[in-house]
């Protein structure tokens, strides 16, 4: 059954068990599933990944299986999920196993997809799409910020602030918290505050490292790295623009496999891509394969649990990652 995302909170969650969220817009399926599921299910939620489920599945049939006598309802989050585990989960499906609930995360799906196909037709499952957030919504949520604050701001600096995510509802959620620890006991804030304190999309510096890493530029890399005094606080920052640089890099990549037109492809992406990076972004297509790219945002995933999990030396981690795959390109 296909579900919008903006009526996903009106369903009586409790009588469904199988959820595909789909779509690019990662933010809002962070904030539908902190919403609706994280606060129900407090402590029993399991986070897996598809290939880790495939390499294991009579151990994850197990678990699911087996209900321990302290635990209630659990929550099972599949990420990166594509056709690969239609079968899998059409067994499961037919278990009918009681007390969890299972999501599948995936990236944008095609429509011919098997796996959306299923959770679109089958009766027992929800299919939702997650499409970009456009400037409006983005808008709305600064809107709403600043209302609940009871602190004025001008159309210029939501503007800058929207302008400044690039379409992603969770960059500019991650600058109106920057934002919210600066305004305590401020009655106002200017255009010079935001400057300073929002960098999400408009660090120069961080730009042009993932742009000279996606371009294979292993000189121009390790220079950026090495003149740059990059803190702890930067490296999701950092991981974030390269997944996101990534998984543009991916929906091009799909396009143009079609046999569409290069530039046509670039200059019709949304959100645009502004003029003077088409050709960097062009230049990037032509030296990854789609297996590559894929790769690259599965392990640039695996670096942030990594980094998180190790915030002391997250700085040393990433500049390790990055030096190898530059390495690797390069050979």
């Amino acid at each position: 059954m296909i579900v919008k995302s903006f009526e996903i909170d009106k369903l009586k969650i409790a009588k469904q068990n199988f959820f595909l969220f789909y779509g690019e817009n990662e933010g809002l399926k962070n904030q539908t599933i902190q919403n609706l599921f994280k606060k129900k299910f407090d402590k029993n939620i399991y986070k897996y990944d598809e290939k880790e489920v495939l390499e294991n599945k009579n151990n994850f049939i197990e678990n699911i299986s087996t209900k321990s006598f302290f635990d209630n309802e659990r929550l099972i989050i599949i990420s990166r999920t594509t056709d690969k585990i239609i079968n899998f989960i059409e067994e499961i499906i037919e278990e009918n196993i009681e007390d969890i609930k299972i999501i599948l995360n995936s990236d944008i799906l095609e429509k011919k997809s098997k796996l959306r196909t299923l959770f679109e037709k089958n009766k027992k499952t929800i299919c939702v799409p997650f499409y970009a957030d456009n400037n409006q919504t983005l808008n709305s949520i600064v809107n709403n910020f600043f209302r609940e604050k009871k602190m004025p701001i001008s159309q210029e600096l939501i503007n800058l602030l929207v302008n400044r995510s690039r379409g992603d509802r969770q960059n500019i959620k991650n600058e109106l918290n920057k934002i919210e620890n600066y305004i305590k006991n401020k009655k106002n804030i200017i255009t010079e505050n935001i400057l300073k304190l929002t960098n999400l999309a408009e660090n120069y510096d961080v730009g042009e490292l993932i742009d000279s890493l996606l371009n294979k530029n292993l000189k121009k890399t390790s220079n950026i790295l090495n003149e740059n005094n990059y803190s702890g606080e930067d490296c999701i920052l950092i991981i974030r623009t390269l997944l996101n640089k990534s998984k543009r890099l991916l929906k091009l990549y799909k396009q143009i496999n079609k046999g569409n037109n290069i530039d046509q492809v670039i200059s019709l992406y949304k959100p645009p891509i502004f003029w003077k990076d088409k050709e960097v972004v062009k230049e990037q297509v032509k030296n990854w394969s789609l297996e590559k790219i894929e790769n690259l945002i599965y392990e640039t995933n695996e670096i942030e649990l990594l980094v998180k999990k190790n915030s002391i030396n997250s700085l040393n981690i990433l500049s390790d990652f990055i030096m190898v795959k530059s390495n690797k390109f390069n050979k």
